[in-house]
């Protein structure tokens, strides 16, 4: 049996480790988007040395999503935030719980 204190311990190291994988893949998209932009920039500029700059239409596109994922990772959810969620989970619980009193008092029966 985890002593009370383990227990916490555990459950901030999990939440530590779930905001680090966020980074890490907010980072990762971050460098993909770099390499990917500078590569098209360069093949841009070699095949038509930016008469039309097509490469602007996957920077502005991608850079879309980018933001959302930044926004998301450093922000959180605007509608389904941390909060809600924590709501959500005490609502279903407490429903859970009335429903469960009530079958088992034979209420329905």
């Amino acid at each position: 049996m985890e002593r009370p204190e383990q227990n916490t311990y555990t459950t901030k190291y999990e939440q530590a480790k779930a905001r680090v994988n966020e980074l890490k893949g907010f980072y990762n998209h971050l460098i993909a988007y770099i390499i990917v932009i500078v590569g098209l920039a360069g093949l841009n500029y070699y095949t038509n040395e930016f008469r039309y700059a097509w490469f602007l239409w996957t920077a502005f596109g991608w850079g879309i999503g980018l933001a959302s994922h930044a926004f998301k990772t450093f922000y959180g959810s605007v509608f389904f935030g941390k909060q809600w969620e924590e709501r959500k989970i005490k609502e279903m619980m407490d429903t859970d719980a009335t429903y469960n009193d009530s079958t088992t008092s034979g209420r329905w029966e």
